[in-house]
This record gives C-alpha cells, structure tokens and sequence, in this order.
C-alpha cells in the first residue's frame, strides 16, 4: 500500500497521461455564485472546465485527463475546497485554496 500526496504551488507542473511530468503554466478561472462555482484550467497543453455545487456528489468525467470517470463531492474544510473522488480508485482527490495573491492546490493519490 502506498499515499502519495503532491503538493504544488499553482503555475508550476501538471502531470500528463501518467508517463511523464511536463512543466505547463495553466490559467485558472473560477467563477463562483454562492456555493456554485465554474472551474476552468486553460493551458497550451490540455483545458479542462469542472461545474460543480459544493456538498452535492456529481458524476465527473475525466475524459483526456486520465480518462476515468468518478462520483466526486466538493466540500468546505475552513477557506479551503476539499475534493474526494470515488471510482475505480479510491482515496483521490485535492485541496485548492488562496493565500494572500497565490492560489495553491494539493492532489491527494492512494494506491495498493
């Protein structure tokens, strides 16, 4: 059994198709209506727009991501938006928040 959790300050790596690391610089553009927020990650490499409601489980598809699809739920910890993935893998998911102009996220693995 292994966790693997990755910590990344925002603009410095994406991870591709699991078969190696490319330094990519996305935009992120996060539009947010109470708790209903809009999530786009633009990049030269791939975009991906994730809509969502806080505390409400939505199916995802993660089609050109990694190309599974999951249940996920979003919800509040403090001033932080904590993701968990359920599917295929359990124990995936990630953590956005904003500390004074940056905006930093951690992508949480689990594998057996």
């Amino acid at each position: 059994a292994c966790l693997i959790i990755v910590l990344m300050k925002y603009h410095v790596i994406s991870t591709c198709n699991h078969h190696y690391c490319h330094p990519v610089k996305p935009d992120k553009d996060i539009t947010q209506d109470g708790d209903h927020f809009i999530i786009k990650t633009l990049s030269t490499f791939r975009n991906y727009n994730m809509d969502f409601v806080v505390g409400q489980e939505f199916e995802e598809d993660l089609s050109g991501v990694d190309d599974r699809k999951c249940m996920t739920t979003i919800t509040w910890d403090g001033d932080r938006l904590v993701c968990v993935q359920k599917g295929e893998i359990e124990g995936r998911g990630w953590t956005h928040w904003i500390e004074g102009d940056e905006l930093h996220l951690v992508g949480h693995v689990s594998c057996i």
